[in-house]
């Protein structure tokens, strides 16, 4: 019965997940991000400023693998430094330390873009709980909890006035076969989409869309009916 009320009320890890993820994370660094990146702006005239781009990008692998260094995951990404970090005393840790870093992405036409690109870390704990024979948490049922905490966030995302316009997720289901510079044209093409917010809906029809891409309509369709994926089984890994 407890199982089945929690199911209900959508008491399971990916929706835990990602209210945590915006409380404790999003809502305090985003506000804050566009000032950071004006003063950055400002200091680095000599590197070119889109505005629309000045949002934080927010991987969602769908996968949940994640890199703790970007460089590694495609050389097409580097790292540039460091923004203006935001200092606050949080859960009674004094003086703690926010801030995101700035990355430069080659195109295929070897042209640099600027951003500052980040993975979702909660999916760190999905990943990692189903590897724990513990947590009774198969491969299939992380991937249902990744689409759920993608859906979860996008919507908590769209209520926020604080985050809005401040944030891009990227939400993407990795090739079958290795491709080394997948990443890097996934990030990009989303910067690009930013530069032709302006163009009117039947010339920005055109562009194009990479087949790995997903936005939130592909993955209701992926997701069983109900918003919640069935119970967790354990029928191994």
């Amino acid at each position: 019965e407890m199982s089945e009320m929690s199911e209900r009320s959508k008491q399971n890890v990916a929706h835990g997940l990602a209210w945590s993820y915006y409380v404790g994370y999003l809502k305090i660094v985003l506000p804050r991000l566009k000032k950071s990146m004006e003063e950055f702006s400002r200091a680095n005239p000599n590197l070119p400023a889109c505005r629309k781009t000045w949002k934080l990008h927010i991987l969602v692998p769908l996968s949940c693998a994640i890199y703790d260094e970007l460089e590694k995951a495609d050389s097409n990404i580097q790292y540039v430094t460091e923004l203006t970090e935001t200092t606050l005393a949080r859960g009674g840790i004094k003086k703690r330390v926010y801030k995101h870093s700035l990355y430069a992405i080659t195109d295929e036409e070897n042209q640099l873009w600027h951003c500052a690109v980040e993975y979702a870390t909660p999916l760190q704990t999905l990943y990692a709980m189903s590897q724990e024979e513990c947590a009774a948490f198969s491969r299939e049922e992380r991937l249902e909890q990744a689409k759920l905490f993608y859906r979860t966030l996008e919507e908590i995302l769209k209520g926020s006035k604080e985050c809005a316009d401040a944030y891009r997720l990227i939400a993407y289901e990795e090739p079958e076969e290795v491709e080394t510079h997948f990443l890097s044209r996934e990030i990009v093409w989303h910067l690009r989409q930013e530069h032709h917010e302006e163009i009117a809906v039947p010339e920005r029809s055109h562009l194009h869309t990479p087949s790995t891409a997903l936005d939130s309509a592909e993955l209701n369709l992926q997701i069983s009916v109900s918003d919640l994926p069935q119970p967790l089984r354990t029928d191994g890994f």
